[in-house]
């Protein structure tokens, strides 16, 4: 420490205060402003009389920025949707995820349509029991009751069913049958009579399946009434 240093010496006097600025009416800001900022018209000097001078202007407009901005957003989301659902296969997935997970697999040397006839019959048993179809030997056949079977067509499991390609925009799969071995969201993966497989979109094709008059289920015995002895 420098012993010349007087510690309790008094502090000299502060500065003077920086000089404000002030506005006069004679030299407004706006105007002066205006014309500096505006460098590339050809008469800067005219701007502030002709274009701001007893205007309302409008200096920030936040909720239409952001209106666009969302606006944007939006646009480009539906076209990242798009690209996305572009890339997705028939499956709804991208190719290879279902095999990768091993959700679903098939070895197409299976597709053989004898070998899922079994399937076939086992599904018309199914639905002989959901739509409570009478045995053969009941009589005549009923005309089925649209309303009743409806409700119950709508929440079928429809493996194993005989579908046919009744109507569609694609022309290539017009007409095709086969034993639905699959059902996806949006597909049906079909065994045709020829032993292929094919793959069927559901979206804009109507099809047709045929369901038993009767029941192929085999008839099951009535109880006999209880004999109560003394």
């Amino acid at each position: 420490m420098d012993p010349t240093v007087d510690l309790y010496r008094q502090l000299p006097a502060a500065k003077a205060a920086p000089v404000k600025l002030k506005l006069t009416a004679a030299e407004p800001f706006t105007p002066q402003y205006v014309q500096s900022a505006v460098t590339q018209a050809p008469k800067p000097a005219e701007i502030y009389p002709t274009r701001v001078k007893g205007r309302m202007l409008l200096l920030d407009n936040s909720a239409k920025e952001s209106r666009l901005k969302k606006e944007r957003n939006e646009k480009k989301a539906k076209v990242r949707e798009a690209k996305e659902r572009k890339k997705l296969g028939v499956l709804g997935r991208r190719q290879g995820s279902v095999r990768e997970l091993g959700l679903w697999r098939f070895d197409e040397s299976q597709a053989k349509f004898a070998l899922f006839l079994p399937l076939h019959h086992l599904w018309m048993g199914y639905m002989s029991e959901l739509l409570n179809l009478p045995q053969s030997s009941s009589g005549p056949p009923r005309a089925p009751q649209g309303a009743a079977m409806h409700p119950k067509l709508l929440k079928a499991d429809f493996h194993g069913s005989f579908i046919t390609v009744h109507q569609t925009r694609n022309t290539a799969i017009l007409g095709i049958s086969g034993i639905i071995i699959h059902e996806t969201e949006g597909t049906f993966k079909v065994v045709t009579n020829e032993d292929k497989l094919k793959i069927l979109p559901k979206q804009n094709t109507i099809f047709t399946f045929a369901v038993p008059v009767y029941s192929t289920l085999p008839p099951t015995p009535r109880s006999k009434p209880s004999i109560a002895y003394p």
